[in-house]
């Protein structure tokens, strides 16, 4: 087949049901759409079979999480071109159409993701992808139309096509070449990053990502680990960590780490005064703690990547530092930061 629509779920059945809908309306001309289930205990599999019978069914024996629960259910799908999609995405009319012509068209593609904006408010970014995603000097992600906690209204500012070092996951399409090339998404990670973590990994080999403005989804995110969750503080820094200890440079990563010895824990204590809690705060100290535990796992990792780059520079990957741009510059706007 050419396009295959995997929607990972794990105890969704009301998003299913919400959202689901639109996405067989407005996708199945073009795609074919499966649902692969994360060894949910509600009602899911009923909603499927009972209430969509036209989508396709992947079941997985436990919850492997987002990374390697994408990982063992594409492994049961041949399509020249995957689109993950997150279970709480709400899409519209010719949606596809752009980012198929994209990779289509342009050979050196690996990955795309349309515009993100909010299901709440249509004229907002959403937190998580908005319109495309970058990284500072010290791996912080930020996107043209979110950065931090400032989210952008959509006034058509990000509305041209270009090049990002990120996609969302939670609506990235990627060649199934390109996304076997590089071991697909690092199960390792369980959620979080690990989609910055692999088109970073596609980057380093020379592969384009890219932004296709001319399609548009809604999100509601947060959906299974909602901000300010201690699980979601310590999947995002530990993942992190560990990202750019895959991925940067050796001439880079000992001054990088040595940075976020301090910025991760300028980051816990603003965690306690903000208000956020006190398991956020120890969760910052334990992913750090983890990170150095297991870091030797991916030492092999790390020699294939470095071993495998064509690219030296890459633009998206930006050399200020997002948080004194944000903090003590005072630009919260993607705009103001190029």
């Amino acid at each position: 087949m050419k396009l295959a629509i995997v929607i990972l779920n794990w105890n969704g059945a009301a998003m299913l049901r919400r959202f689901l809908p639109s996405v067989l309306t407005y996708s199945q001309s073009e795609a074919t759409v499966i649902v692969a289930d994360n060894a949910s205990t509600d009602d899911s599999l009923e909603v499927l079979h009972n209430e969509f019978p036209e989508c396709g069914i992947i079941q997985l024996g436990r919850n492997w999480g987002f990374a390697e629960g994408y990982n063992r259910a594409l492994r049961q799908v041949e399509a020249e071109y995957y689109l993950l999609l997150n279970s709480d995405i709400e899409v519209s009319h010719h949606w596809l159409t752009p980012m198929i012509e994209l990779l289509d068209t342009h050979s050196d593609v690996a990955a795309c993701q349309p515009k993100l904006l909010s299901v709440a408010d249509h004229d907002m970014f959403e937190y998580a992808g908005a319109a495309g995603g970058y990284l500072d000097r010290y791996g912080y992600p930020f996107c043209r139309g979110r950065i931090f906690d400032t989210v952008e209204r959509d006034n058509g500012q990000y509305d041209f096509q270009t090049d990002i070092l990120w996609a969302s996951g939670a609506a990235l399409m990627i060649r199934s070449s390109d996304y076997w090339s590089v071991g697909g998404l690092d199960g390792r990670f369980f959620a979080h990053n690990e989609e910055i973590d692999l088109c970073w990994r596609l980057r380093l080999r020379g592969r384009r990502i890219v932004c296709v403005s001319d399609s548009c989804v809604y999100h509601v995110g947060g959906g299974t680990l909602p901000k300010g969750n201690p699980m979601k503080t310590y999947l995002n820094f530990r993942n992190n960590l560990t990202m750019l200890y895959k991925c940067l440079p050796d001439g880079e990563l000992r001054h990088v780490m040595r940075w976020r010895w301090l910025l991760d824990r300028l980051a816990a204590w603003q965690m306690l005064v903000i208000g956020r809690s006190w398991q956020d705060f120890c969760a910052v100290y334990r992913a750090r703690r983890d990170f150095r535990r297991r870091r030797k796992e991916f030492d092999a990792d790390r020699a294939a990547i470095q071993s495998g780059r064509v690219a030296k520079e890459i633009p998206e990957q930006r050399h200020f530092s997002v948080l004194w741009q944000y903090y003590v510059r005072r630009k919260r706007l993607f705009s103001d930061l190029v």
